[in-house]
């Protein structure tokens, strides 16, 4: 029983918890219970705490270690959570508090990074040596993994191109920045630019039908928009990284012109005459980030 993964993702809304036998198929215990991060940090540690305690009860054993995915990141020298949209963790202890909690060692890492790792080690990119995550929803970010495994980098920010400069005369965003990339090709920013254009207010998947159908003229420039600064600001994680395979998540990564389209854009933008990298759809939906962080335990036996 000691080869069995633990991992926990932890939401805005809520927290899942697993445990399975190397597979995702082989799953023991999936449960899920409220966040309730608006009741507080404590709050949020002791749903945890309860989580893990039946998850254990289910399975039969305690848990030897667990991996748990995270809204933000921690940050190397303070040990303390940050750039987190949980505004209840900024500036805890995540980690330490829960092995103080619980009894067992902890392995974390952000959303992203365990989004990437499950495509990488279950999903898309199966068998791919360096992978590189994308989510684009109401945020943007990013996870590395190479060889199996997440690369956070020395500051804890390894991945984070949504805070790359992509229009420098661009809206501010909420790192300070202008232009971010997270401030055109997020959800809500790509939403804001047709309304600034429209006056009308539309979800981008609407958004999309009206371009494709070429009736809305505001919508066919907000898709234009998506296609050309996902292929401007793609480009720079690839010419850096040069990954085999991108996934591609979150709500804006469902639009189909990102596969189509958008590949072209990157492709004329990279640095090289070809794109030998391939884009993909996820797999796994919203199972990843639950089976990212059990996989985070690999090799850590406790």
């Amino acid at each position: 029983m000691s080869d069995l993964l633990w991992g926990i993702d932890l939401g805005g809304t809520k927290i899942e918890g697993v445990v399975f036998d190397g597979l995702p198929s082989e799953t023991l215990c999936r449960l899920r219970v409220p966040t309730h991060s608006s009741e507080g940090y404590r709050c949020v540690l002791e749903q945890i705490a309860s989580l893990v305690s039946v998850m254990e009860q289910e399975v039969g054993h305690r848990a030897p270690v667990i991996g748990l995915g995270t809204p933000g990141a921690l940050d190397p020298r303070t040990g303390q959570l940050r750039n987190s949209n949980s505004t209840c963790l900024i500036g805890k202890p995540l980690k330490s508090d829960l092995e103080a909690l619980l009894g067992v060692p902890i392995r974390m890492a952000n959303d992203a990074n365990c989004f990437a790792l499950a495509e990488a080690s279950f999903g898309a990119a199966k068998g791919a040596s360096t992978v590189f995550g994308v989510i684009m929803g109401t945020g943007v970010g990013g996870g590395i993994v190479v060889d199996g495994k997440v690369v956070g980098g020395v500051q804890g920010i390894a991945g984070e191109w949504g805070h790359n400069p992509l229009e420098p005369e661009g809206a501010k965003c909420y790192c300070g920045k202008m232009g971010c990339v997270e401030t055109v090709l997020s959800g809500p920013a790509l939403e804001e630019f047709y309304f600034e254009q429209s006056g009308h207010r539309m979800g981008l998947r609407d958004i999309a039908v009206l371009a494709r159908e070429g009736s809305d003229p505001h919508a066919v420039a907000t898709l234009s928009r998506l296609i050309d600064y996902f292929g401007k600001g793609l480009s720079v994680v690839v010419n850096i990284l040069d990954p085999e395979v991108i996934v591609l998540g979150g709500g804006v990564g469902n639009i189909d012109e990102l596969y189509s389209l958008g590949v072209e854009s990157l492709a004329r933008n990279v640095f090289n005459n070809e794109l030998l990298t391939h884009i993909r759809r996820p797999v796994l939906g919203d199972s990843a980030g639950v089976f990212g962080a059990a996989q985070l335990t690999v090799g850590h036996a406790g």
